[in-house]
């Protein structure tokens, strides 16, 4: 395939018609004999200049709905069409009306043909489809059936390998299902035509054996068949709406999270926890009041006489000496007493000896006396009264004291939660000054949730409607196998399920040696793009699943998520190239942004070793910080075959392309 020409009318930023020549053009000798292919066509342009416009064309002249990534309904695609017509500067300037037109060759069956593909469209119109093959429209097929043989020439899984967004391609080495792969597998080494072959000729065995039912069980056939049938169509249609119903409602989700942003820039977030601050500003009032009313019931009982300790300690030691003072005298008095009543109950020899009796007794009990506080009784209470005032003062005021400082403390917390409490209040808005938003967003959750029922209703509509189709197939396969018991089989049915079996087996050793050839082919595309260090690294595919591992020179796994997004893309180009190696294939390869995430080492192992070789036709959109004045007046040199800048004008808003690269034009001019 040889893409020869791209026509732009009205599309984004290229306002009027714009052709573009991308056929690669060849160096000649005088005499007229080639001596080199130059495959490469370059365009560059800065940013926003309009490249990956160049690709979104091709891309949607072939596939139309297809070729974006996002899914969209029938009406979302009319509305991104919409988006797509050049805006001009103007209302008045705006065109109504855009179309792009695709013209190159093809090989099919043997016989090279020119196709022209013309996609256009109106703003909020379906978009047209016309399809010509070496000039002369193909009437018959309408816009599906051109569609579809646009998809048979070129399959959308193939092509999303061969045109593609340099920075996006990483994604292929984070795909750990597979299945990118696996399409993309089975597709360009032709396994999917083995499959094909092999279901052909199982529609073909259960025709035959539907010719040699009875009558009853042709009528139960055909009525079984068209029961799996329809319970198929229905299946897709509720499985298509519950993809639409998916899609409105991330629309939905989208929608609610920007006003959900709206409203906490405007304060809703403090609106809407305004009811929530108000009772726990009620709870902390009621709080308050209760510790202030304990505090005051603290200072009005013992904790005053926490508040002088020195004082106090000093009334405890006056009252503890006054309380031994009474227990002197006390005992001295009734001493005093008991030896006078026994100084007149003893008679002594002489007076003289109970003289001298009552001196020792006195002077023992004044030497006893000595040792005992002195003083005078000043507040004269009883052991009772200073018993309690010493509990008060030792014990109840102590704990007084920390049940008012605990309850303080809370007051201080209380306090500070009221303050911010009350800030929280006061910058929330008025709830009119918001109620729009609320209202907005109820409405658009309320929406959602319908949505998600219907969602969840449609998926099990689905289910039921594929375990139906699925009883009904049983049934078919019964009365086919019923009947295959029953019936000798012809030569023709012999080689047909003979054939089927060769097929399977066929399948095993074609993908068998295919994956090997795939992993052989990848090890050398990977060894040119790669680091001296990296040069250890083999691929091991696996020929079910058609995952891909990266093998260390110690044989262990290495983990693709650990890879830097540079290492991604050189894995992913490796992938590709050994793909289109493998598969034979010639399409062209057309890179948006080709060298944006690596390094300068990995950059020029793109330049010098895939660039060049990737396809006979290779598109390269390109910054001037990418293929650079190094990279165009050297390496790529003599592989250029021409190309092209993207000039944006800001005033016109229009972009348009001149012969030549950044440098090419400065020196020219």
């Amino acid at each position: 395939m040889i893409i020869k020409s791209l026509t732009l009318h009205n599309f984004r930023v290229f306002r009027g018609s714009h052709k573009i020549d991308l056929a690669p053009r060849e160096d000649r000798t005088i005499s007229g004999e080639t001596i080199q292919q130059r495959p490469i066509v370059l365009f560059g342009g800065l940013n926003g200049a309009g490249k990956t416009s160049i690709l979104t064309a091709i891309r949607l002249a072939l596939y139309g709905r297809l070729a974006f990534d996002q899914f969209y309904t029938q009406q979302d695609y009319i509305q991104h069409l919409a988006a797509l017509v050049h805006n001009g500067v103007s209302a008045v300037q705006r065109p109504e009306e855009a179309s792009v037109e695709l013209c190159f060759t093809y090989n099919k069956d043997g016989v090279e043909s020119e196709f022209t593909v013309i996609r256009s469209w109106k703003r909020g119109k379906k978009d047209r489809l016309m399809l010509l093959q070496d000039g002369v429209a193909k009437e018959e097929l309408n816009y599906d059936q051109c569609q579809g043989f646009l998809n048979e020439l070129i399959p959308h899984g193939i092509a999303d390998l061969f045109f593609f967004d340099g920075e996006k391609i990483a994604e292929l080495a984070e795909d750990e299902s597979g299945k990118v792969l696996q399409t993309a597998v089975r597709r360009l080494l032709g396994l999917d035509l083995v499959s094909k072959l092999r279901s052909d000729l199982i529609i073909y065995l259960k025709r035959m054996e539907a010719n040699s039912l009875s009558r009853q069980q042709q009528k139960r056939l055909e009525t079984l068949e068209k029961e799996s049938a329809e319970y198929a169509k229905q299946a897709e249609h509720f499985r298509f709406e519950a993809d639409v119903r998916a899609a409105a409602i991330e629309l939905l989700t989208a929608d609610i999270k920007k006003y959900e942003t709206q409203l906490a820039a405007e304060g809703g977030a403090f609106a809407l926890t305004k009811a929530q601050e108000q009772q726990r500003v009620d709870a902390l009032l009621k709080e308050k009041e209760l510790l202030e009313k304990q505090i005051r019931h603290e200072m009005e009982t013992s904790l005053p006489l926490a508040l002088a300790p020195t004082t106090l300690a000093g009334l405890l030691e006056q009252l503890s000496i006054e309380a031994s003072l009474k227990q002197t005298r006390h005992f001295t008095n009734e001493l005093t007493q008991f030896l006078q009543a026994l100084q007149g109950q003893m008679a002594f020899q002489s007076k003289e000896a109970g003289k001298i009796a009552a001196e020792a007794i006195k002077d023992k009990l004044d030497a006893y006396l000595a040792d005992k506080p002195q003083g005078d009784i000043k507040l004269d209470i009883s052991e009772r009264e200073y018993g309690v005032i010493e509990q008060l003062i030792t014990h109840d005021s102590q704990h007084a004291r920390s049940r008012f400082d605990t309850a303080r403390a809370r007051l201080q917390e209380v306090e500070q939660a009221l303050d911010q409490a009350a800030a929280n209040i006061a910058r929330a808005p008025e709830d009119d000054q918001l109620i729009g938003l609320f209202e907005t967003l109820r409405a658009l959750d309320k929406k959602r949730q319908g949505e998600i029922q219907q969602y969840k209703a449609l998926l099990e509509e689905a289910r039921q409607a594929l375990n139906k189709q699925l009883n009904a197939a049983r049934d078919i396969q019964k009365l086919h196998d019923k009947e295959r018991d029953q019936f000798t089989d012809n030569s023709a049915q012999k080689n047909a399920r003979e054939a089927i079996k060769l097929l399977e087996e066929y399948s095993e050793v074609l993908t068998l040696a295919r994956v090997k050839k795939l992993e052989q082919a990848f090890a050398q595309a990977y060894h040119k793009l790669a680091r001296k260090e990296d040069l250890q690294i083999q691929a091991r595919i696996n020929p079910e699943s058609f995952d891909v591992e990266l093998i260390d020179e110690h044989g262990s796994a290495i983990s693709r998520k650990l890879l830097s997004a540079g290492e991604k893309q050189i894995y992913a180009i490796a992938i590709l190239e050994a793909l289109a190696k493998t598969s034979g294939r010639q399409l062209p390869v057309i890179i948006d942004t080709p060298l944006g995430r690596l390094d300068s080492h990995h950059r020029d192992k793109l330049i010098e070793h895939y660039f060049p070789f990737a396809s006979h036709q290779v598109v390269l959109l390109s910054t001037d910080t990418e293929v650079d004045q190094r990279y165009f007046a050297g390496a790529l040199q003599d592989d250029i075959s021409h190309a092209y800048q993207i000039h944006f004008d800001s005033l016109t808003k229009c972009s348009f392309l001149k012969d030549g690269y950044f440098w090419q034009q400065k020196e020219a001019s």
